[in-house]
């Protein structure tokens, strides 16, 4: 996960409170959290703030210790003293340390992509494993979770005045904790995300910290505008961070250090906000303070797959994985991401899935509200479980059920014959097909609506397949063209369905029917 940039960017800074060795800290961030209708003043009494100079984080994405903030530092260290931080800073042998019982699992290596990154760690079987083992339980006291960064249950309010959300949280607390350097309870995982990277064990950092140039990979998948969209719903979040500071009289009490935006650059935060996105796991049947966790050998260390049904599970007092099918020993151990497409998995995690029965586009239509007859075309499509504007996600190997499901919805929009209308009206269920002339009309739309969005892609097929044949490609543009062309398969899928029902129309020689308040299709 890429904490790389914000765990490695600000220089350690000595903590004046020192925390048992064998115990994790209070962690009550807000525990005596206090909100207040007016907001403070930029002003604070903490005796121990060092100036904003001293604090300001520095880009540096090419360091890879906790302790050093720059490329020059890090090149000064030997391998002998790497070596001898790597022993005393192991993640498994802190956990044990601290209460992680026995396992079977074993921390691994295999080399980076980029030969500037080390190589990074995955979790595999210690021994042969079967289906409905414990691989691991992690204790609640090494798991980072809301509930034991704000210090109580008591959460909600702050969550839901849309000022900060559970990542934005856990992304501060981590960024604090870096400052505390090796005094923080937390350093060996922090060190551990460092490494990493965000780019857990399948493909690369998430695109929303890709340049210019390797988003143009992109180009005509919709998942291009939900990263600039995503990107500009963390920027809001980062300038919301003082307000928040202010209001909460308590919040991040026990770091003497400057507020949010004078501690870390913009660019720190999203980098910081992208790495727990990267790893946080979602528990299910638990609190809102616990539901976003992050824990120690879960992602990125696990391996994230769309066919898998085994996941991080909150027990009494741990968070334990049971796997779902048989390993041998030293074989990487994997987890299920949930029912999410390709699209987000690209956007969360970094990866696409060429299995993943999950994946699905989306069609927008909308009834067009110029339509003198808009207001009873709604009341009929809302009757049928569908809306003015209408989302359609269209399933991997069910594209031709989609584009059936479509037709109603389409049909309604081509209805322009008042006493149609009545008949419509006073029917019940989907709207049928009323005449090959207007049937033809709302399947050439459809049909053209599926090559427009081909054509917005700049590569082919086979110039897609000739890419991904390269081995040295990469690895960026690699992840953004297995995106594309599932998306162009079942675009296809979308357009031969459609066509097929073009052909099924008993006259070829019928001329589309006019079409004055025709749906859209976005």
């Amino acid at each position: 996960m890429d904490v790389s940039s914000y765990l490695h960017q600000t220089k350690p800074i000595p903590s004046p409170i020192l925390r048992p060795p064998l115990h994790p800290p209070p962690l009550s961030v807000l525990a005596r959290i206090s909100f207040s209708l007016r907001p403070r003043r930029r002003t604070t009494s903490y005796s121990f703030r060092p100036s904003r100079k001293t604090n300001t984080c520095l880009a540096s994405s090419g360091s890879d210790t906790l302790v050093a903030s720059n490329r020059k530092e890090d090149s000064s260290k030997s391998v002998a003293s790497n070596k001898e931080e790597e022993d005393e800073f192991d993640l498994k042998s802190w956990m044990h340390k601290n209460g992680l019982p026995p396992c079977k699992v074993v921390l691994k290596e295999k080399p980076s992509y980029d030969k500037n990154h080390r190589p990074i760690h995955y979790v595999a079987a210690s021994e042969d494993l079967q289906a409905g083992d414990v691989a691991f339980s992690v204790p609640n006291s090494l798991v980072v979770t809301l509930e034991r960064v704000l210090g109580n249950e008591n959460i909600a309010e702050l969550l839901t005045t849309n000022k900060l959300s559970e990542l934005a949280c856990l992304a501060l607390y981590l960024m604090y904790e870096k400052k505390q350097g090796k005094k923080s309870f937390w350093y060996p995982y922090i060190r551990e995300l460092d490494r990493q990277r965000g780019r857990g064990q399948l493909a690369v950092e998430s695109p929303l910290l890709w340049t210019e140039t390797e988003l143009a990979y992109l180009t005509g998948s919709p998942t291009k505008h939900e990263v600039m969209e995503r990107a500009e719903g963390i920027k809001r979040e980062y300038n919301e961070l003082d307000t928040v500071w202010f209001m909460a009289g308590s919040l991040f009490q026990q770091y003497p250090y400057d507020i949010p935006t004078e501690a870390f650059p913009f660019e720190i935060f999203k980098q910081a906000f992208v790495a727990v996105q990267s790893c946080v796991v979602h528990l299910q049947k638990v609190s809102l303070a616990r539901r976003f966790a992050l824990v120690p050998l879960g992602p990125p260390l696990l391996a994230y797959r769309s066919n898998c049904k085994s996941m991080l599970t909150a027990v009494d007092g741990a968070v334990q994985l049971v796997v779902d099918r048989p390993y041998k020993a030293g074989e990487p151990i994997v987890v299920w991401c949930g029912p999410q497409p390709n699209s987000k998995l690209l956007l969360n995690y970094g990866f696409v899935d060429d299995d993943n029965a999950f994946d699905r586009l989306v069609v927008v239509g909308a009834l067009n509200t110029e339509d003198p007859q808009y207001q009873d075309k709604r009341m009929v499509a809302q009757r049928n479980g569908k809306l003015s504007v209408q989302t359609f996600h269209v399933s991997v190997g069910k594209e031709k059920e989609a584009v059936s499901d479509m037709l109603p919805y389409l049909r309604l929009g081509y209805v322009s014959d008042p006493s149609e209308m009545q008949s419509v009206i006073s029917s019940q269920g989907p709207i049928c097909p009323v005449s090959p002339c207007m049937e033809r009309a709302v399947l050439g739309q459809l049909a053209d609506y599926f090559e427009t969005r081909l054509a917005g892609y700049p590569t082919t097929f086979r110039e897609d397949d000739s890419m991904l044949a390269d081995f040295n490609l990469d690895p960026k543009k690699r992840v953004a063209t297995q995106l594309v062309r599932l998306e162009k398969k079942m675009l296809n899928a979308c357009l031969k369905a459609t066509v097929d029902l073009i052909n099924q129309l008993p006259d070829n020689t019928v001329s589309p029917c006019p079409a004055p308040y025709a749906p859209i299709l976005r």
